[in-house]
């Protein structure tokens, strides 16, 4: 079943490449109905899942031609971890579609088929068992990104910023290239289960740790390499915001999770308190830094640079529970902040304008509007019944257990979180009515349609959170560490 999230939304694009691009509803709605089969593929994916603690569905495809029998393949297959950032990638796919129908005007089609085929290269980033492939397809998901942002983008400055996206995570990828090269030196293989199961020395743990870390930590991102993630929220159209925050910044800490515990864990013991230390800084910097902002996007922006802070400072605690709170809460910032992001585009396209200045009593005439924002701002200060909840609270748990001052400091996270928000949400939807917007309908019902899968899988992961902690403490990572 593996090879059918890369086959429906390869057909996908097919039929796209068919369909003339006068036939612009057509387009759409060819788009929409083939992710949504994706989607459905990758529910039955996770029906079928099997918790044994192993790589499940493993596929192998021969993508170099060669007489070696340690290269020139690439393994595919799901473990309790890779399954849920399928589900979010191909859950934020036909959200993405939907909610672009009426913003897109030009070039729909090749839009179209960016998005698709950037779903194909995230189902092959989370499934794929080769650390070349991994490069390969972690590098290929620049491409669709630079155009979405650099064509599409809002504003005259989205040629800057996707400049600064694209240099920013080239440049750092090559240093994890260097340290792939140097396994393969060493060990003779790019097979991850292969190099799971070998003993590498400590010095040069340190060597190619040093290599992944600063690729993965541009792409958080972490202080103090997160320069290019404003800019490129800001100006990005609302899909490509909803790809970054959703997908694009868990490939980060996906990679975390799955190289440096398994292949170098005496490295990420080594550097794990300056990890740490940094960590504290983002979650500090970073919700200091969001409560001055002026700009909606940039509040949010802002505000997911401290909470991948918590996602890191939960990894490298050296605990379980870090563990566990590191996918979950990088599932549940995917959600959230999605969400938000939807939000706040739904406001532009009202009143043109993101500066928070000119909004005040949007809930006097966008009543819905404003319960669904409620939800989200609470969420997002990861109020107890929230997925942001649970995560957090493990994060914190880990924080605790591995030093009482770390815990202290990142709870102010959680503080200026809930400061931020509320204040936010106040000044955007409560008061009178400012006299800089005029009177502006309620949400539609493809709005409406768009918006509530977030909202209802929000609350139901912080109410059943164990329905995902389960499979994913069944993970090869948690077999092979503990």
């Amino acid at each position: 079943m593996l090879e059918f999230i890369f086959i429906s939304p390869l057909l996908g694009v097919i039929f796209l490449l068919i369909i003339p691009r006068e036939n612009i509803v057509r387009l759409w709605k060819t788009a929409l109905e083939w992710s949504l089969l994706t989607l459905t593929v990758t529910i039955l994916l996770w029906a079928f899942f099997d918790v044994e603690g192993q790589f499940q569905a493993v596929k192998k495809f021969e993508w170099i031609l060669s007489s070696e029998p340690v290269f020139g393949f690439a393994l595919f297959g799901v473990d309790g971890i890779s399954i849920f950032f399928i589900i979010l990638t191909a859950l934020l796919t036909p959200i993405c579609i939907l909610i672009s129908w009426n913003s897109i005007k030009f070039l729909v089609k090749e839009f179209l088929l960016c998005l698709l085929f950037m779903e194909i290269l995230l189902m092959g980033v989370f499934t794929v068992l080769d650390l070349v492939g991994f490069y390969v397809l972690f590098e290929g998901i620049l491409i669709p990104m630079f155009l979405i942002i650099g064509i599409w983008g809002s504003r005259e400055e989205k040629i800057q910023a996707s400049y600064y996206f694209f240099f920013y995570t080239f440049i750092g990828s090559v240093f994890m290239l260097l340290g792939i090269f140097t396994l393969y030196s060493y060990a003779g293989t790019t097979d991850y289960q292969a190099l799971c199961c070998l003993k590498i020395e400590s010095k040069l743990q340190y060597l190619i740790f040093l290599g992944f870390f600063l690729s993965l930590a541009i792409k958080i991102p972490k202080m103090p390499f997160h320069i290019w993630l404003p800019q490129a929220h800001v100006e990005a159209p609302v899909a490509g915001s909803v790809i970054l925050a959703g997908v694009l910044l868990k490939l980060g800490g996906y990679g975390f999770i799955r190289f440096s515990w398994p292949l170098l864990p005496d490295a990420s013991e080594y550097f794990g308190p300056l990890i740490q230390t940094l960590s504290l800084f983002a979650i500090i910097y970073g919700s200091l830094t969001t409560c001055r902002q002026i700009d909606l996007k940039r509040i949010i922006a802002y505000s997911s640079v401290a909470h991948m802070g918590l996602v890191v400072l939960g990894l490298f605690s050296h605990t379980i529970q870090g563990l566990v709170a590191a996918v979950f809460l990088m599932l549940a910032h995917g959600l959230v902040s999605s969400a938000l992001f939807i939000i706040v585009t739904l406001l532009y396209d009202r009143f043109h304008t993101r500066l928070v200045k000119y909004y005040r009593g949007i809930v006097v005439t966008m009543p819905l509007f404003g319960v669904l924002m409620l939800v989200l701002v609470l969420a997002n200060a990861s109020i107890p019944l929230s997925c942001n909840f649970v995560g957090e609270f493990f994060s914190l748990l880990a924080a605790f257990e591995y030093s009482f001052i770390v815990g202290v400091l990142a709870s102010l996270g959680m503080v200026l979180s809930a400061g931020y928000s509320i204040y936010l949400y106040n000044r955007v939807c409560f008061g009178e009515a400012s006299k800089y917007l005029s009177f502006s309908r309620d949400l539609n019902r493809r709005e409406f349609y768009t918006l509530m899968p977030l909202v209802v899988l929000i609350i139901l992961m912080g109410v059943f959170p164990f329905s995902v902690v389960d499979v994913i403490k069944s993970s090869t990572v948690f077999q092979e560490q503990y």
